[in-house]
């Protein structure tokens, strides 16, 4: 039901849109169980996944929106809102197999493109950064996955196969096989490819954190110049010090 599926320059054809929405259904369907370890049974996840309703009744809505019917397709989508939490406009494009994990609070805004299997957890926001009607939201590359709380904003592409670490803000382009982490977004490229033979990659743990291997690196770097200028380095008494993975400074009364 998407552009994606459906063209719309193509001669109105309903029993085959109908024979396709329930194809794309299916596949939905599929994504949802293969990528929640909760999920149980496909009849479960067809009763009782409202991220996978808001993307359902999204293909109708922007069926709708593309064939010039915008105030009933908004209707649609707000009634959407309503049932699920989640806001899609109408008049954003949604690939294949798009899962939306929970979904409560997730906005994708009108000239958004995600792209297939996709997935996005609760609170996700692609949002636009400007007032021109023409392209300003984001375009997600195909087997993406964006963590609980990020932004991504403006119209800027998150490269396939790439991850987005929870509450990042993304704000410019991100190359594909790309992990991007913080406020805002710093992008890291992967040691480890991921493609599209690959699992889905849903593993929200392993996030680098580059400030902190930055300033780690910054003090080991001047303690090998106090040694090579005074023999000997200064304990950094005054500083946040690193021990292994935790940082260690005088009472602060936390």
């Amino acid at each position: 039901m998407t552009t994606e599926t459906m063209p719309v320059n193509r001669p109105f054809r309903p029993i085959k849109d109908l024979i396709e929405y329930f194809s794309v259904i299916r596949g939905d369907v599929r994504s949802a169980l293969e990528r929640d370890p909760a999920a149980r049974s496909a009849f479960e996840v067809i009763l009782l996944y409202p991220g996978l309703h808001a993307v359902w009744l999204h293909h109708i809505n922007h069926w709708l929106w593309k064939r010039n019917f915008k105030l009933f397709a908004r209707w649609g989508s707000q009634l959407a809102r309503g049932l699920t939490g989640i806001e899609i406009h109408p008049g954003a494009t949604i690939g294949h197999r798009v899962f939306i994990d929970h979904g409560m609070g997730v906005v994708i805004g009108e000239t958004a493109e995600v792209r297939s299997d996709v997935t996005l957890y609760h609170g996700v926001t692609l949002g636009g950064t400007s007032l021109n009607k023409g392209k300003r939201h984001p375009t997600i590359g195909e087997r993406v996955t964006i963590g609980a709380g990020a932004k991504v904003l403006g119209n800027i592409y998150i490269g396939a196969d790439s991850r987005i670490g929870a509450n990042a803000v993304v704000v410019k382009s991100v190359p594909e096989n790309s992990v991007v982490v913080g406020v805002p977004g710093q992008i890291v490229k992967r040691s480890q490819l991921h493609t599209a033979a690959d699992a889905p990659d849903l593993n929200h743990t392993a996030l680098p954190d580059v400030f902190a291997a930055a300033i780690k690196d910054l003090l080991s770097r001047v303690d090998e110049l106090e040694n090579q200028v005074e023999g000997h380095s200064h304990p950094h008494t005054e500083l946040y010090t690193p021990v292994g993975d935790t940082w260690e400074e005088v009472d602060y009364a936390i």
